[in-house]
């Protein structure tokens, strides 16, 4: 007992496992390590919290994405000193890049022997200060509660993103006094909720009066929480503007909604991407104008005038200058937005905004994604289509991707109703993302239908999950397009380096369905399009996890597509350009 207060010590181990439980914490996604046996020795005397024992860190990380993205909790992963560490840079990178918020726990040598190149010691926090949004080394047993509950504070509030706990053992295993988080002080890190009501009112002044406005949304409309997507589908509706989303940004508006454009960027929709070089403007909505969206950056929406509304005031002017900045969160402005412009008596420009829609549906009629599905070889966006149509009616589908050509197909093909359904590596680019946070998706719904869709070189990179998928009888289907290349590195290769194809495909790729089985899971393979329906149905059918080896067209490419350093009206079109109704200056020829 702490003579002083009359508080029970107990050893740090001990406060980790109680401080995650009192934070709500049900799931870690970990592997062991010397430095970290303390705190597995007390997870395994409890059973509050399930422990997933992943098959390297990295997969930790991700799964523990997977778990946060599709719950809007924050996910928890624990690993190792040294390389344990190490290895959870790049899931800690992809979380700080797509803001999501997951608590890291890693093991590091004792106190003493900081600084004396011990066995498995690295900087952990000198090394992960650049991919976290906040760091603790902890030297202290009875700082430990209060790191910890500032930690889920830090991750949790604002823009979201990865925080990461460096805890030596010696104080594992020395003794403290507890405190919970009522008792912890976190108001020197209070993000700004309410955006500033002027420049509110100046966006609705814009809405009122704008003839050719697009709302742009991106990731952060999901993070702000469920409240956000209602008030955003709301706000679309009543004003009848058009939306488009970045690829983090899918399903806060639905996919079947009549104001949908499709996705935008390099990858994007015909219609979605003139719409934003056309309009006069822009609402920026929890979007961060990554490269990926913008193209040329003097010669993005050239026209319009740019609001921007961000939690974030780092990424606020600092990639486009907007016109009228708004810091806050989504869904303290929308509500505030909608609330004005009600009583302001919902004025649009109907007129305008009617010719607007229009020109819209007049690039819709370019078809961007018209293709023919033609003799014995299944076309990816084919398989894409086909694997929607069998799996859009259940009622919990979760989708995760690898990185890849097979992820902007699956971004274009298949339709989001609802937000936290979309799993994938949008800012990093992380190949090895999907099979891993999948598995963190099944782990968080476990009733879920999760679906990973990958290219076999992107699967390829965290395939040892399957024994941990295998293990605690996570049933996540792997739909592998393989087309045996580097599918994106080879279609850049192609168009801007002269069809010298470095390095862009494997001369030694696994028979997956011998690997599936190796693994105790169920492997189907299909090569034939008249076969896919059947193989597809067998795939859903199988209530443990499947490896599915979609044998598709090798060089295909994935349209349309904005070529780096060009406009949103210099797309490739691919198919539609080849029925001649895109002219030069990418106008619809009617």
């Amino acid at each position: 007992m702490n003579k002083q207060t009359g508080a029970r010590q107990i050893t740090g181990a001990q406060m980790v496992v109680k401080a995650l439980k009192d934070q709500g914490v049900d799931t870690v996604f970990g592997y062991p390590g010397g430095a970290v046996l303390p705190i597995y020795d007390e997870i395994f005397q409890q059973n509050d919290i399930r422990h997933f024992l992943v098959r390297h860190e990295q997969a930790a990380v991700h799964a523990a994405e997977g778990y946060a993205r599709s719950t809007g909790k924050p996910g928890v992963a624990l690993v190792t000193s040294g390389p344990g560490a190490t290895n959870a840079v790049t899931g800690l990178t992809d979380a700080l890049m797509d803001s999501i918020p997951i608590v890291v726990l890693t093991g590091q040598v004792p106190t003493f022997m900081i600084g004396s190149d011990a066995f498995q010691e690295a900087d952990t926090v000198g090394i992960t200060r650049p991919c976290t949004k906040h760091n603790w080394l902890v030297k202290d047993t009875d700082a430990l509660p209060r790191v910890i509950h500032e930690a889920f504070h830090v991750a949790t509030s604002g823009r979201p993103g990865p925080v990461l706990i460096d805890i030596p053992k010696d104080v594992q295993f020395a003794s403290g006094t507890y405190v919970g988080p009522k008792q912890v002080e976190t108001s020197h890190y209070q993000p700004r909720l309410k955006g500033d009501i002027e420049a509110i009112e100046h966006l609705v002044e814009l809405i009122e009066t704008a003839e050719r406005p697009i709302f742009y949304t991106g990731g952060g409309v999901i993070n702000s929480g469920r409240a956000a997507s209602q008030l955003l589908r709301e706000l679309v509706e009543a004003t009848g503007f058009p939306i488009t989303s970045t690829l983090m940004g899918l399903g806060a508006y639905p996919a079947s909604g009549k104001h949908w454009l499709g996705m935008l960027g390099m990858h994007g929709l015909y219609e979605a991407n003139m719409a934003m070089h056309d309009c006069d403007l822009m609402i920026n909505i929890g979007a961060r104008f990554d490269d990926r969206i913008t193209g040329r950056i003097d010669a993005f929406s050239p026209k319009s005038q740019k609001v921007h509304i961000d939690i974030d005031p780092s990424s606020i002017n600092k990639v486009v200058k907007t016109d009228v900045p708004i810091l806050g969160d989504v869904a303290h402005v929308l509500e505030d937005a909608l609330r004005l412009w009600k009583a302001r008596g919902r004025k649009v420009n109907t007129a305008k905004l009617q010719k607007w829609w229009s020109q819209i549906e007049q690039w819709k009629t370019v078809k961007c994604l018209s293709y023919k599905q033609e003799g014995k070889i299944i076309r990816p966006q084919y398989a894409v289509e086909r694997l929607e149509a069998l799996t859009k009616d259940h009622p919990n589908r979760f989708i995760c991707t690898e990185v890849g050509q097979h992820q902007m197909w699956a971004a274009q093909y298949m339709g989001f109703e609802d937000p936290n359904r979309w799993m994938t590596s949008g800012g990093l680019g992380t190949m090895g993302y999907g099979q891993p946070a999948a598995m963190g998706v099944q782990v968080a719904h476990p009733d879920g239908l999760v679906i990973n869709v990958a290219g076999e070189a992107s699967w390829l990179m965290n395939m040892q999950e399957m024994g941990t998928m295998v293990q605690y009888r996570l049933p996540v289907k792997q739909f592998i397009l393989n087309n045996e290349r580097l599918g994106m590195v080879r279609q850049w290769q192609e168009l801007l380096h002269g069809e010298r194809y470095s390095s862009s495909w494997s001369e030694a790729l696994p028979d997956f369905v011998k690997l599936a089985e190796a693994f105790g899971a169920k492997g189907i393979v299909c090569s034939d399009p008249d076969d896919l329906d059947d193989a597809i149905r067998e795939m859903l059918a199988h209530d443990g996890p499947v490896i599915f080896d979609c044998l598709v067209a090798k060089h295909e490419n994935c349209f349309p597509m904005i070529p780096s350093g060009k406009a949103h009206n210099e797309m490739l079109l691919g198919e539609a350009e080849t029925q001649g109704v895109i002219d030069a200056k990418g106008s619809v020829l009617v």
